[in-house]
């Protein structure tokens, strides 16, 4: 591993979405070898020859010093750090692909927020499973919505690892004077709040189309961390990570921006288009759609109660409508908002 006071001296981005292409940006100020890996080489190709994300970032401009491939082999080998920034559904797929590339002493980033649909498994379970548990992972997360940050506008996000040199190293690597990055230890739990909090995003977003006021969406955010908390701490994390930047600030920023993915698909939702209209008419991922999915599995799995959750997965993939749902919610048995030793 690199030295955590100094910076890499090869840093490969995997993804060429918004997010990856944004992470490339920001990397690119600071000069240094740097690779963009994108799945399609017609897309590599264009950005190597425009320097322009035409389909998911046209704003923003590479410097000529980005290395943009459709090779893995080009984009990962000798590379000290590899940003992984790839949707869930794709994130096994695509390191399966890059594992036989992957120095043994590099530093691996997730920087997915997502569960992997049909396992619940988070993106540092995948990455040990396909590169072997000897690699260091860290997890990068936090209130980090692409449209803001190319703008230069201010925002922090979270760098969490078990081993600790290497979240400092992260930490240095991707912090600026508008990116502030913070250390965290507790990996579970930044992952989890990094997924989770887009189903509550989603609720937002049907919360804004149906015409709600601020009285619900307050609830739904406390309501909906309340029960993301739970799941999370069955699951090994910390409570504290939840009221922290992965947590609370991320749910803040994924509820009330228009530019998050999860919130349009809810307001869409609102609006009555169904799942497949919205999936097919945009190129970006929603994560919360598949990471509804997965947490309801794990939900009853572990037996915690999720019942926004469940109300979301009824109206994404069991035909349930919107209005059905919020009454169901709203008519639940009463109950203490806080039961001893719970959330």
């Amino acid at each position: 591993m690199a030295d955590s006071g100094q910076a890499a001296n090869k840093v490969a981005v995997i993804g060429a979405g918004a997010w990856g292409t944004t992470l490339a940006w920001m990397l690119s100020q600071q000069g240094g070898q740097l690779t963009l890996w994108a799945r399609r080489p017609q897309l590599a190709e264009q950005i190597q020859k425009q320097r322009h994300n035409e389909p998911y970032l046209p704003a923003v401009s590479l410097p000529s010093s980005v290395t943009v491939t459709a090779d893995m082999a080009t984009a990962v080998s000798d590379a000290e750090v590899v940003i992984v920034a790839v949707p869930s559904h794709g994130f096994r797929e695509v390191m399966r692909q890059a594992a036989e590339y992957v120095m043994p002493e590099a530093v691996v980033v997730s920087a997915t927020k997502g569960l992997e649909r049909d396992s619940g498994m988070r993106m540092s379970e995948i990455l040990a499973e396909e590169l072997g548990d000897d690699y260091i992972v860290v997890a990068l997360s936090g209130p980090n919505l692409s449209g803001e940050i190319i703008k230069g506008i201010p925002t922090v996000s979270v760098a969490a690892s078990e081993n600790h040199p290497a979240a400092a190293q992260i930490q240095r690597l991707l912090g600026s004077p508008r990116f502030r990055v913070y250390r965290n230890y507790d990996i579970i739990g930044v992952e989890l709040c990094g997924a989770l909090k887009n189903i509550i995003a989603i609720g937002a977003g049907i919360s804004d189309g149906l015409g709600y006021g601020a009285n619900t969406k307050a609830a739904l955010i406390t309501r909906g961390l309340a029960e993301i908390a739970r799941l999370g701490v069955q699951l090994g994390a910390q409570l504290a990570t939840f009221w922290g930047i992965a947590g609370v600030g991320d749910v803040v920023a994924t509820c009330n921006s228009k530019l998050s993915r999860n919130w349009q698909a809810g307001r869409r939702l609102a609006a009555g288009e169904s799942l497949e209209q919205i999936q097919t008419s945009t190129r970006s991922v929603a994560e919360g759609i598949y990471t509804t999915a997965a947490a309801c599995q794990l939900g009853r799995r572990y037996d915690v109660e999720m019942p926004i959750t469940e109300a979301l997965h009824q109206v994404l993939f069991e035909g349930g409508d919107v209005a059905g749902a919020v009454q169901e919610l709203m008519t639940r048995p009463e109950k203490l908002e806080t039961e001893p030793g719970q959330t």
